[in-house]
């Protein structure tokens, strides 16, 4: 059979006396209005409308189930989505409590670094000031030493000085009583003289 016999014998259906047109399909009462406005009336030939009627049963049922089955295909299909969305927020709320847990972690471990960082800073620093205050001591002994030894020399330098410099005066002084006893014991001798 081809397809303009197919199409000829779909015509002669559709001209069929109880083949409606059903211009949309609606809830399932509206399916069940539409089935009984199908009825045949009274002097139409009862066989050919019941052959008709039986099928259009058939589809209106098929339709019928087809609506069921969306409907509840449109709720597997609501349910999974909400299922979709709790899943999702269930993932986001874990998601932030690890990365509240990480904030968290990394903050202590910042203020742990921080506070051995403190501590090793005042060690050093402490040690820092031992050294200083060693170095300062032994500074200040060998300054001392270095005095003690340098005064030393010094002191006999100053002394010998002080002795030569005594000496000197002496001799000076000496000399110079000498010197003045002469004269006058010249002066004398000539005064004497001049006298007689």
């Amino acid at each position: 059979m081809n397809q303009r016999e197919q199409a000829k014998k779909a015509e002669k259906k559709a001209e069929a006396p109880v083949a409606e047109p059903v211009a949309e399909v609606g809830e399932p009462a509206e399916v069940e209005e539409l089935a009984k406005v199908q009825e045949p009336t009274e002097g139409a030939l009862v066989e050919p409308a019941e052959k008709a009627v039986e099928p259009l049963a058939e589809v209106l049922q098929r339709v019928e189930m087809a609506y069921t089955a969306y409907m509840e295909a449109e709720k597997e299909v609501a349910r999974a989505y909400k299922v979709n969305e709790q899943q999702i927020e269930k993932e986001y709320k874990k998601a932030e409590k690890r990365a509240n847990n990480a904030y968290e972690q990394n903050i202590e471990q910042a203020g742990r670094v921080l506070e051995e960082t403190e501590q090793q800073t005042r060690e050093v620093y402490r040690r820092a000031i031992e050294r200083a205050e060693a170095s300062l001591r032994q500074a200040k002994e060998q300054a001392e030493e270095a005095y003690k030894k340098a005064r030393e020399p010094a002191k006999q330098a100053y002394d010998e000085s002080v002795r030569r410099a005594l000496t000197t005066r002496n001799e000076a002084i000496e000399q110079a009583w000498a010197v003045r006893t002469e004269t006058i014991g010249r002066s004398w001798k000539t005064f004497s003289k001049e006298q007689r």
